[in-house]
This record gives C-alpha cells, sequence and structure tokens, in this order.
C-alpha cells in the first residue's frame, strides 16, 4: 500500500471543506469526521453536553460536515447530544453527513435487543433516529461481527431500509474482511445496496488493517475511516521514554491502559518529528494517517475545545517524504499469513525477473537456470 500523500490526498490537507467521496459513492465528506465517542460524562471520562455542543459548532464552523456516533456510545447520550444540537438549527441537519452504527444491546436482558437480525437493526435505527431527532441517517455502519446471523437477513433489512428512505448509505465497522467481502458480493448479486466503505483501526501503533482489511476495501472500491488514530492518545504527545506521566490524565488511561513497551519507539520517532517540524505530535499522527492512500476521512475525537484545536492543525501539516519513510520504517507492522509471503514474493514468482511497469523484478534463485531446457 502506497505510504505518500497522493496529489488527491495533498489537496484534501487544506481544510475540512476540501472534500473526498466516500469509496464507489456519490457521498463527500470532509478529510476529518468528527467522532463523538467523547459526548457524554456517563463513562467517566468524556466531555459534558454544553462542551460537546461547543465542540460540534467548532467542527461545523471550520466547514467539516461528516459526524460519527453510534448507539453505544455513552448508552446512546452522544446521539441525544448531536440530537439536541441540531434541533437547535433548522436547515443543517441535511447539510451534514451523518452516521451512526447498531450491533451493541443497550437493553439487559433481552436476546434481541441488539446484533444483526432484521429485528434488532430495525429497532436499533428506530431507537437511534428518535436520540438524533431526525428521519434518516446518511450512514448506518454494523459495528461488529455476528457469525450467527446470516450475512443475507443484514444486508437485506439494510436494503429494505435505504428503500423506505431512513438509511442513504450502508457500512461496515470492525468486520473481518473476508465476511466484509463476502457480503459486498451478496449485495452485488441481488442488487442490495453495496457496502460504501469500512471503519477500520488505523494509526502508527495499529497498522495490521494493510494486510487485509484495505486492500479488500480499495480493490472492491469502498472507502476507508480510519479509527483510533492517536491510540488512545498514546500518540497525542503526552506519552514518550522521557516524559513523567504521572501528570497525565489517567481518567480514561484507567479503562483502557497505558502504552507498552513496544510503543515508545513509534511514539517517540512522532515526537521528534513533530519537534522537527514545530508542530504537535498528535498533527504528526494524524497527517499521517490520512496521508496513507486508501484513507477517504480520519475520525477525530476530543473531551475539549483545545484537544479538537489540535487534532485539526493537522490539515496544515505536509508531511516531507523522508520523514514519511522514517515513520513507515519504525511503525512497519507484522503481517498474519500470507500478506508478508505475498508483499515481497509475488512479483518475483510471477515476472521471471522481468521489468514489468517500470519496476525490474529480481530473478528467483531457483530460476537462475531457465527451466525451458525441460
Amino acid at each position: 500500500m502506497d505510504g505518500h500523500p497522493s496529489s488527491n490526498c495533498e489537496e484534501l490537507a487544506l481544510s475540512l471543506t476540501s472534500y473526498v467521496t466516500l469509496g464507489r459513492s456519490g457521498l463527500r465528506v470532509s478529510p476529518l469526521t468528527l467522532g463523538t465517542m467523547t459526548f457524554g460524562p456517563d463513562h467517566g471520562w468524556g466531555a459534558g453536553p454544553e462542551e460537546s455542543h461547543e465542540l460540534l459548532a467548532a467542527y461545523l464552523d471550520r466547514g467539516g460536515n461528516s459526524i460519527d456516533t453510534a448507539n453505544i456510545y455513552t448508552n446512546g447520550h452522544s446521539e441525544a447530544i448531536i440530537g439536541d444540537h441540531l434541533s437547535g438549527r433548522p436547515g443543517l441537519r441535511d447539510r451534514l453527513v451523518l452516521g451512526s452504527k447498531f450491533f451493541w444491546n443497550l437493553h439487559l436482558g433481552d436476546p434481541n435487543g441488539g446484533g444483526p437480525s432484521r429485528k434488532a437493526v430495525i429497532s436499533q435505527l428506530e431507537d437511534s433516529l428518535r436520540r438524533l431527532r431526525t428521519d434518516y441517517l446518511d450512514i448506518y455502519w454494523l459495528h461488529n461481527f455476528d457469525p450467527t446471523t446470516p450475512a443475507e437477513e443484514t444486508l437485506r433489512a439494510l436494503d429494505d431500509l435505504v428503500t423506505a428512505g431512513k438509511v442513504r448509505y450502508v457500512g461496515y465497522s470492525d468486520v473481518p474482511a473476508w465476511a466484509t467481502a463476502h457480503a459486498s458480493t451478496i449485495s452485488a448479486f441481488r442488487g442490495w445496496a453495496p457496502i460504501v466503505a469500512v471503519q477500520v483501526e488505523y494509526s502508527l501503533l495499529e497498522r495490521t488493517s494493510e494486510g487485509e482489511l484495505v486492500p479488500m476495501a480499495e480493490a472492491l472500491g469502498m472507502g476507508v475511516m480510519a479509527w483510533g488514530p492517536l491510540r488512545s492518545g498514546f500518540l497525542s504527545g503526552k506519552y514518550g521514554s522521557g516524559i513523567d506521566v504521572s501528570g497525565v490524565d489517567t481518567a480514561r488511561g484507567k479503562v483502557l491502559g497505558g502504552p507498552r513497551d513496544e510503543h515508545y519507539p513509534v511514539i517517540d520517532a512522532v515526537n521528534d518529528v513533530a519537534a522537527q517540524l514545530g508542530v504537535s505530535p498528535a498533527a504528526v499522527a494524524l497527517a499521517w494517517v490520512q496521508g496513507r492512500g486508501a484513507v477517504s476521512s480520519t475520525l477525530v475525537g476530543a473531551r475539549s475545545l483545545d484537544q479538537l484545536t489540535t487534532n485539526l492543525d493537522a490539515l496544515d501539516v505536509e508531511l516531507p517524504d523522508e520523514l514519511v519513510a522514517r515513520l513507515d520504517a519504525v511503525s512497519t507492522p507484522t503481517l498474519n499469513f500470507p500478506a508478508a509471503n505475498n508483499a515481497g514474493l509475488a512479483a518475483v514468482a510471477r515476472n521471471g525477473g522481468a521489468t514489468v511497469d517500470g519496476v525490474a523484478t529480481p530473478v528467483a534463485p531457483m530460476l537462475a537456470h531457465s527451466a525451458e531446457r525441460y
């Protein structure tokens, strides 16, 4: 996968209004999507309603149009905060790309309250629409994978919702590549609403989606929304080998934990690159993710206006090729079989030492003597 910004991505780096088309669809979103998992103090570390309204207003005032939430975010409070914000601003809703997710069961003791069954999909959507105070979602994301519910059941329910006008587009989040590809094939065969995008965890500390999920999305025309680009704040500048973290706000860290020893070479490299460029480590980490060729939009969250401003500053950062290469090298992941095997061996095995598309292919040792004599 190309780790350097394409000419299209360089355009996107200008502002939130440098919109990008999401996958093989006609939907345009800002290069940074506002993630709202931090909306609501219910879990002990999120922003209160007033702060959340300020974050929404600041993002929208800069021209951002893409907002992402989920029914599980602060147990529905995130959706309710967004709904309150939109209800007081007539006409704003239709200018936004509003997405939410379904899967998590918010009804204790109800076996049909969550998951991707037809009953659950429809009831979860109605609850989300009620909290968001809208009659449709622009993107409805399947939030997890359920091996017990037939893919056809979920996909047909989603297609019915698209037909009914309650959902505009369908996305998959945190679903294995094979299951997403399977679902995409079924949708194409049946003529149902396609999966236009996937959400994947993607950062300098989590690149294993490059093995299967990202190549699948590129091959099938799905946009990629990257979540967790700062890896729970590990790449925000709060951490580093020589940094005393005793004063770091650990409210969320108590739930998610802190960096492990193997994370620090990457964290230190990000901090060093940020110092060289005179920008924040968060801006460097975000610029790297958004510069990946397959990424359409990167999810950014915040608990304060200062955090949001720091994250949005990534739009002004263009990483020089040599610094991108440094970050690529220090964060190179170990991918599941057969990704690594195919990455280096396929061209050697296929091309027989010939130059193809301007790239000279090495000769495999076993082909040093031509087999044509046999």
